[in-house]
């Protein structure tokens, strides 16, 4: 290639890399302005200011375009969730007070039966037979007395003797009474008033203390134990409201109360054990349910900004503001992460301009305008 080719060569890449400048280069047009080369403005057209100017900066830099969200005032901890598991109000397994032969089972599974009822009775010839001869001694021993204390009116018996005779009459009375309770545990009873299980057993088996005839469940009301996170732990108080919904069931919904609270944080797992009380007239929950408890607490009010707008620096989280078309930067600490924003301790209020897109070429003090539907939205505010 031959001199002047080469020289018309560098002279092309030359002219190329000065458009390119001129275009794409932040105060390209205000520095050729200044030297008398060119227009006093760039080709990019700085429009949607905040502040009404011309979209520059004092001193001839360009303001770079950024998208803002209004922040908004949310309150810290204003909803609790937590899983819980139902249980009857009072549930009972029914055990008889001795052993032998299950003659009868008077009740079936599913039946409702009241507080005393006999739902169960075992052999009992034994224990009738001791309560006949308990009742023959009792009667003797009164007869006895009798005669001893006619004797004594006419001092043909002593004070003594009558002592001792009324004294064997009350322990036959005691071996009645005895053995009257050892034939009345023959029946077994109900201790509450609730629902019948499945029987695991039948007439005929022999069972002893340590069998269960039955399992009684009273659903007058369910008992949900949930655990919850301890920074609620102060919170919550005993009659506080809940609504638990069952997981088998999210179209149902039961309103209910704080029945009981546990007196210490459990250390494994940071949580605090809390029951709550649900009314079931109807008879629809069971035991063993799932529940999603959800609570409302009052909480204290931050000022919430998007995730986006929050900036790590080596002091620390900030955010970007927007004041009279300048960028400010403002120091902040995240109270509270929540899927749709963040709860942040700042000096700002509500409806303050926050930076969410953008950020990465906002300087401190320097020019911003708002990009698309945020302008106009802010304009029409304004």
């Amino acid at each position: 290639m031959t001199a002047w080719k080469q020289i018309l060569f560098a002279i092309a890449i030359l002219a190329v890399a000065a458009v390119a400048g001129y275009m794409f280069v932040p105060g390209s047009a205000a520095t050729l302005a200044r030297l008398g080369i060119g227009p006093g403005e760039g080709p990019a057209t700085a429009t949607g200011s905040i502040g009404g100017g011309s979209g520059q900066q004092e001193g001839g830099g360009r303001s770079v375009s950024v998208i803002t969200v209004p922040a908004s005032m949310a309150t810290i901890n204003d909803r609790l969730s937590a899983i819980g598991t139902g249980r009857a109000k009072a549930t009972v397994a029914v055990t008889p007070y001795g052993s032998g032969r299950l003659t009868e089972l008077l009740v079936e599974s599913g039946a409702r039966v009241e507080n005393g009822q006999v739902i169960a009775k075992l052999d009992s010839a034994t224990e009738e037979i001791a309560v006949e001869r308990a009742r023959a001694t009792r009667e003797d021993a009164a007869a006895r007395v009798e005669r001893i204390r006619q004797l004594r009116s006419s001092n043909a018996a002593t004070q003594v003797q009558l002592t001792d005779a009324e004294l064997a009459l009350r322990n036959a009375e005691l071996s009645l009474h005895d053995a009257e309770v050892a034939l009345e545990r023959r029946s077994v009873t109900s201790p509450i008033s609730g629902i019948v299980g499945i029987l695991p057993i039948e007439a005929g088996n022999y069972v002893t203390s340590q069998t269960s005839i039955a399992t009684i469940d009273d659903r007058s009301s369910i008992l949900v134990d949930f655990h919850v996170p301890e920074r609620f732990a102060a919170m919550i108080e005993i009659g506080a409201p809940i609504r638990a919904t069952p997981l088998a069931n999210p179209n149902r919904e039961y309103a209910g109360t704080v029945s009981a609270i546990d007196n210490r944080i459990d250390e494994k797992s940071r949580t605090l054990w809390v029951q709550a009380a649900i009314a079931n007239p109807s008879d629809s929950l069971r035991a063993g349910m799932s529940f999603q408890i959800a609570m409302q607490f009052p909480g204290e009010s931050y000022p919430a900004v998007s995730p986006l707008a929050v900036q790590w620096g080596t002091d620390g989280a900030f955010i970007w503001t927007v004041e009279g078309g300048k960028a400010k930067r403002i120091p902040v600490r995240i109270v509270q992460r929540n899927t749709e924003n963040v709860l942040i301790d700042a000096p700002i209020n509500a409806g303050t301009v926050v930076v969410t897109e953008g950020v990465q070429s906002v300087r401190e003090g320097g020019g911003v305008r708002i990009a698309g539907d945020a302008a106009r939205a802010l304009g029409a505010d304004g």
